[in-house]
C-alpha cells in the first residue's frame, strides 16, 4: 500500500527557515541549473536525474528519523522523492507543495522565477 503523501507548504517553510532549520532535512531534487536561476539556503541537492549516483547511500547521508522536507520547481517531482523516502523507511517525510516557484510568489519576490 502507498503511503499518503503529506505535505507542506510554502509559509509553514518560510516559518521553519525563520525559526529553526536546522531541526529538519531540507532536501532539493532540481538540476544543479535550475538551482543556478534560484534556490533557499540550508536545502542539500539531490538531482532526481541522478538518482544512480546517490540513492544508495541516502541512509547514510540522512536520517530517517528526522523530519524531511522536499523541494523541486512545483511540487511533481519532489513528490516523487518523498514517496521514494518513504519507501526507504523515511517515516516523517513532506512534500513542499508548489515548490520553489510558489514560494517565489507566496513568500520572496527576490527569489528568480523561471
Amino acid at each position: 500500500m502507498e503511503a499518503q503523501l503529506r505535505q507542506v507548504n510554502v509559509i509553514d517553510l518560510a516559518q521553519r527557515l525563520a525559526e529553526d532549520p536546522a531541526t529538519v532535512q531540507l532536501i532539493d531534487v532540481r538540476e544543479p541549473e535550475e538551482l543556478a536561476i534560484a534556490q533557499l539556503p540550508h536545502f542539500i541537492n539531490l538531482p532526481l536525474s541522478r538518482f544512480g549516483d546517490w540513492s544508495s547511500q541516502i541512509q547514510q547521508t540522512l536520517d530517517p528519523q528526522t523530519e524531511t522536507w522536499v523541494m523541486c520547481h512545483h511540487g511533481i517531482r519532489s513528490a516523487q522523492m518523498c514517496q521514494w523516502l518513504a519507501s526507504q523507511g523515511f517515516e516523517h517525510v513532506r512534500n513542499i507543495a508548489g515548490g520553489i516557484d510558489a514560494y517565489s510568489v507566496a513568500v520572496d519576490r527576490s527569489v528568480p522565477r523561471y
